[in-house]
């Protein structure tokens, strides 16, 4: 069964939710994935009782009783999505009992044991987020004791190669926070205007970049006015996929200073040419661990996390509280694979004045400041991951740059 609107619209709402309440004054770079936590979430609502179920059902934004289904309905969507990687595991110590109702609506091979050793188990765990996971994440971001009763976690890895390549050049911007830094910077050009667009929300414009993968997983780089947070920009990304804001795309953009990071001008050619974008980004390569309890209200866990008594009789008969809930994230962007490049140079005077007698456009999208990004699957405009760059990737003659 293929995922619901509902359920999109449920998962996007808390990445949006998620980027407004950790947004930081200083802004600092982050990448984060509420797809890897909705399910979670949904899961323990089934669960849960009181106050908990309440809270919870409020974090996922469906009725606690349907839940469980549109969790396994997620689960199942992205398995069928290429590119994409994901896993649900469950670990428990052989003394406790799970209802069978609610273990029988788990993935089947998702159950393992916990040993009562934290030793033991973290290493069974680690190795568990290393394998669903190809390498990018060598850790289980869990915090195991010896009354440790249960572990429950996903894991989701995606990949894709752009559907046209970027070129890497040293970037040095000229004002802003990267002003003077030397960046690997990456440019392309196309003749598809509508892969940019400009939004408009209550807090400011916000211009929007989609790059297209071979797999039907996009990135698009959202770059808000000066002075807009995380949290305005990506909220404005997920609410362009849900079609809530006006967007004037790339071909309908009239001439000047359009958007944040975007003009259109008129330039001179020696013969006829289309329209063209124009694309400077730079590449990044982020890394950030979250600790969820520390924004308990978002998830619904507020109650959950109360260990003076338990709020789960629907998983087990044995009294349970959320002890930690954590995520750790990576995201890269630049060139795919490796890339050798040698120039030749021979100088020859001009041979003529060539005439330039036809006038073409060039539309300019530039990201040289901290920018946003969402990770999606193209055709359920489901947000697989969320960023924020502040620290670009530096440029460095001696190395190779991907």
């Amino acid at each position: 069964m293929p995922v619901t609107n509902a359920t999109i619209r449920a998962v996007n709402e808390l990445t949006a939710r998620w980027a407004r309440a950790s947004d930081p004054a200083a802004g600092d770079g982050t990448v984060f994935s509420a797809v890897g936590v909705w399910p979670l979430l949904a899961f323990l609502a089934d669960g849960a009782d009181g106050p908990a179920r309440t809270e919870l059902a409020d974090a996922v934004g469906l009725p606690a009783g349907g839940a469980a289904g549109a969790a396994r309905e997620l689960l199942g969507a992205m398995g069928t999505m290429r590119g994409l990687d994901s896993a649900l595991g469950l670990w428990t110590k052989r003394t406790l009992q799970l209802r069978e109702r609610w273990e029988a609506g788990l993935p089947a091979e998702a159950h393992g044991v916990l040993t009562g050793d934290p030793a033991a188990d973290k290493g069974a765990l680690d190795a568990w987020a290393t394998k669903r996971t190809g390498g990018l994440i060598g850790e289980m971001p869990v915090a195991l004791e010896t009354d440790t009763e249960m572990v429950l976690a996903s894991a989701l890895a995606m990949r894709t190669n752009w559907l046209r390549r970027f070129w890497d050049f040293p970037m040095t911007p000229e004002t802003g926070p990267w002003a003077d830094r030397r960046l690997i910077g990456l440019y392309r050009q196309s003749e598809l205007l509508d892969r940019v667009g400009v939004a408009d929300t209550p807090e400011g414009h916000v211009t929007e970049l989609r790059v297209l993968g071979d797999n039907a997983i996009d990135v698009h780089l959202l770059l808000g006015e000066e002075g807009m947070t995380r949290g305005q920009v990506l909220r404005a990304g997920v609410d362009v996929l849900a079609r809530r804001l006006p967007v004037v795309s790339g071909p309908q953009l009239p001439y000047g200073e359009v958007g944040p990071g975007l003009r259109v001008v008129k330039r001179r050619s020696a013969q006829p040419l289309p329209p063209t974008l124009d694309v400077t980004t730079a590449a990044f390569d982020l890394r950030a661990h979250h600790d969820l309890l520390a924004l308990h209200r978002v998830f619904g866990l507020t109650t959950a996390r109360d260990v003076g008594r338990g709020h789960f009789p629907g998983i087990s008969g044995f009294p349970l509280a959320v002890g930690s809930a954590r995520q750790s994230t990576t995201a890269q962007f630049g060139e795919v694979g490796f890339r050798a490049a040698a120039v030749t140079a021979f100088g020859f005077p001009v041979g003529g004045v060539p005439q330039l007698r036809w006038v073409t456009t060039s539309v300019r999208a530039t990201f040289d400041r901290p920018f946003g990004f969402l990770a999606l699957h193209r055709h359920t405009r489901l947000v697989l991951a969320a960023g924020w760059v502040t620290d670009p990737e530096p440029y460095r003659e001696d190395e190779e740059h991907y």
